[in-house]
């Protein structure tokens, strides 16, 4: 009789405990395109549906599941989801969804102004979503920072520039689609300072959180809602 060690085994015993193979960087580059171009079309087809569409609220209704569908592309590419990680998100999320509704209920963060109903559904006066709004730009402008050579604290004032920089183009586009609205029609500039203050508290919180902080679909995202935004407050002006 052979020792147990000797016996012969099935392939599928034999494999069963190796590691999976390494996605192929061709398999890695071709589901980037797909992403990339399924993420164009969302936007295309939104900027197209608001700047000449005779019903702009046909496709005002999508806005929540965009939103939601970006998200998921995005965050498809995270490869390390650690404890850490999720972590980061509910953090964010929390935190974000609750500076808004303190925002609303106070007007001392970003000043006097209420949500529409174009966002969905809302708790407290804040439609849920924002909270995933705040997660995917801390993310993806954390990551970006990331990009210059800088010391952190420094690379967390250039990300949370470049928050800013996403709400200026996009509050017109806001105001226009009832996303919300401020107090006498003006956008403060208490805005800009608050939208500043929380976003670089978040990216110092960013940059001290423990995970892999990668991801090659950032750039493509933030680039296509930068154009976005801009080119329809420009268009609706």
């Amino acid at each position: 009789m052979l020792p147990a060690n000797l016996l012969p085994v099935s392939a599928s015993e034999s494999t069963q405990h190796l590691p999976a193979p390494p996605v192929a960087p061709d398999t890695r580059l071709r589901r980037l395109r797909v992403a990339q171009g399924i993420l164009l079309l969302f936007h295309v087809t939104g900027f197209v549906g608001l700047a000449f569409s005779q019903n702009p609220a046909f496709y005002l209704q999508f806005v929540p599941l965009n939103l939601v569908l970006t998200a998921v592309l995005l965050f498809a590419f995270q490869r390390d989801r650690s404890f850490a990680f999720l972590s980061f998100c509910l953090t964010v999320v929390v935190v974000g969804f609750f500076v808004e509704v303190v925002g609303i209920r106070t007007g001392k963060i970003f000043g006097q102004y209420s949500y529409g109903a174009t966002l969905g559904f809302a708790w407290l006066g804040v439609p849920l979503i924002i909270g995933l709004n705040w997660l995917m730009l801390t993310y993806m402008t954390g990551i970006l920072a990331r990009y210059l050579p800088l010391p952190g604290f420094v690379r967390a004032v250039a990300a949370a520039l470049l928050m800013v920089g996403m709400d200026i183009c996009l509050e017109p586009v806001a105001v226009r689609y009832d996303f919300w609205t401020w107090a006498y029609d003006l956008i403060p500039l208490q805005n800009f300072k608050g939208w500043f203050a929380v976003a670089l508290i978040l990216q110092v919180y960013f940059n001290r959180t423990d995970f892999e902080k990668r991801n090659p679909l950032v750039p493509f995202v933030y680039l296509v809602q930068l154009l976005f935004f801009f080119g329809l407050s420009w268009f609706i002006r």
